[in-house]
C-alpha cells in the first residue's frame, strides 16, 4: 500500500466489526499489513473447502457468497470475509465470487497475527465477528 493510506480505506477498516475498538495505530498497521488486490468479475477469491488463511476487506466492488454451490449472500465495498478460515485454521465454509470489477485488501495469516500481538484486543474482536458471521451464515443455509 502505498505510504499515504486513502481515508477510505482508514474507513472502511474502522467499519470492520472486529476491528471496531482497535485504536488508530492499529487499523494503521492492518492496513500496511495488507496487500491491494483488483480483481475482475466472475473471479472466485475463495472457494469452499479450500484450506487458505487470508482476510479480505473491500474497497470496492461487489462479491456472490455461496455454499454447496447455492447462493446465500451478496457483499459489496465496506465488508469482510474470510475470518472463520482464519480463525479456525480450518476449511473455508463459502465460496466468494467476484460480481463487478473489485478491489480487496487481502491480509495474510502471518500478518494479521503479527499485529494482533502489538493489539491484543483485536484477538477478542475476531472472535466475536466470527461467532456473528457464523449464525448468519447457518440462518441463511436453512
Amino acid at each position: 500500500m502505498a505510504r499515504g493510506i486513502p481515508h477510505h480505506v482508514i474507513r472502511y477498516f474502522e467499519a470492520v466489526p472486529m476491528f471496531g475498538s482497535v485504536s488508530k495505530a492499529g487499523i494503521r498497521a492492518l492496513i500496511q499489513a495488507a496487500t491491494e488486490v483488483d480483481l475482475p468479475p466472475g473471479k472466485d477469491v475463495v472457494r469452499e473447502g479450500d484450506t487458505d488463511q487470508d482476510l479480505f476487506v473491500i474497497i470496492e466492488g461487489t462479491l456472490r457468497v455461496s455454499r454447496r454451490g447455492r447462493r446465500i449472500g451478496d457483499l459489496g465495498t465496506g465488508d469482510f470475509f474470510g475470518e472463520l478460515a482464519f480463525l479456525s485454521r480450518g476449511q473455508r465454509t463459502a465460496t466468494v465470487t467476484t460480481t463487478s470489477q473489485t478491489r480487496l485488501m487481502v491480509l495474510g495469516a502471518r500478518d494479521f497475527r503479527s499485529v494482533v500481538e502489538r493489539e491484543p484486543k483485536l484477538a477478542l474482536q475476531v472472535l466475536e465477528a466470527a461467532a456473528t458471521r457464523l449464525r448468519e451464515l447457518d440462518r441463511r443455509s436453512l
